[in-house]
């Protein structure tokens, strides 16, 4: 077998230990955390008979590890579970809110990457600088913003005072085109309503915006500091030697060679930006993965905030052996 088929194999193996754990841990810090799902549903004032049913219903009047054991042989049988809140299947319930979490991400990262890949090429260019300062500053201040903060800004200024863009949510309930993909400005194209397809981009400016902004920071300081290492290398003292122009320089040499170290620690820039979707998304109440499991919080919905997690963590693991595997074959030097 290729050695990189063994690798995948051996990390799709190490990454059912680092899920389980990450399970057990909030499986134990949902139950030790003060609240109580029924009361929270029931109401404090609720007959005690009512709670005792309820939570018989739901089996939380079993011992812990006996809950733990029937949640662990349902997920392995591809079972999330049953929502508190809804009743209603809580994988079904997630696959309805992804579509909105991909698509802010998506929209996140269409601002973040152009601003974070040219900022930090032209900081590292101008190393030493007043650009390459202002550059850096911007970075620092993008990266420590407080996103609900940020978001509340933006929406003072361009849909309170401007009046130009929506205050929140993903699109008018009438407007919402036949569910394709879930993506509503590409089902919305996919219907030929270009109207719903204008409102659906004037929905996401701010929340992509901001999410983006703030990622931006990262992407910048990244960048630069791998494009000052890449600069200092033999090869591009070699290019320029042999009279090959700067921009080709910059762009065929040293972009290509500082995208490979980018590369490797993309799964955790899509990690802080599922974590950051949680906070936009509840500031923009935008229905994606993020605002559902703030909702689910509240209301100690056991069952929905573990599956929230599990799915987080099964889009990270994946997106990192994506990354492993794209980072293989673009850097010929790595063998496993």
């Amino acid at each position: 077998m290729p050695s990189v088929g063994k690798y995948i194999i051996v990390r799709s193996l190490i990454a059912i230990p680092m899920i389980l754990i990450l399970l057990t841990t909030v499986f134990m810090v949902l139950r030790v955390m003060p609240g109580d799902p029924v009361s929270a549903i029931l109401g404090e004032k609720a007959p005690e008979e009512y709670k005792e049913a309820l939570r018989k219903k739901l089996g939380m009047d079993k011992p812990y590890h006996i809950q733990y054991l029937d949640y662990l042989s349902n997920l392995l049988r591809g079972d999330f579970g049953t929502s508190i809140l809804t009743e209603r299947p809580v994988l079904e319930e997630l696959f309805e809110r992804f579509p909105a979490t991909l698509e802010l991400t998506i929209g996140s990262l269409l601002v973040a990457l152009p601003i974070g890949v040219f900022g930090g090429m032209k900081a590292a260019y101008r190393r030493n600088t007043k650009i390459d300062h202002a550059i850096r500053s911007y970075a620092i201040v993008a990266w420590t913003l407080f996103i609900p903060f940020l978001g509340a800004i933006f929406q003072w200024i361009f849909s309170i005072t401007l009046h130009i863009l929506p205050t929140s949510g993903r699109l008018d309930p009438m407007m919402v085109p036949p569910k394709v993909t879930g993506l509503y400005t590409i089902d919305s194209l996919l219907a030929g309503d270009i109207y719903a397809f204008i409102e659906s981009i004037r929905h996401l400016i701010l929340p992509s915006l901001t999410l983006g902004i703030v990622m931006s920071g990262a992407f910048v300081r990244i960048i630069r500091e791998n494009m000052i290492v890449v600069l200092k290398k033999d090869f591009i003292t070699a290019a320029r030697a042999r009279g090959v122009p700067e921009n080709q320089i910059l762009w065929r040499h040293a972009m290509k060679n500082t995208m490979i170290p980018f590369i490797t620690i993309f799964g955790l820039i899509f990690a802080l930006l599922l974590a950051g979707a949680v906070l936009t998304e509840t500031t923009f109440s935008w229905p994606g993965i993020g605002r559902y499991l703030v909702e689910r919080i509240y209301y100690r919905d056991y069952p929905a905030i573990q599956g929230a997690v599990v799915l987080y963590a099964i889009i990270v693991v994946l997106i990192n052996l994506f990354v492993d595997i794209i980072y293989a074959f673009i850097d010929p030097r790595i063998r496993y």
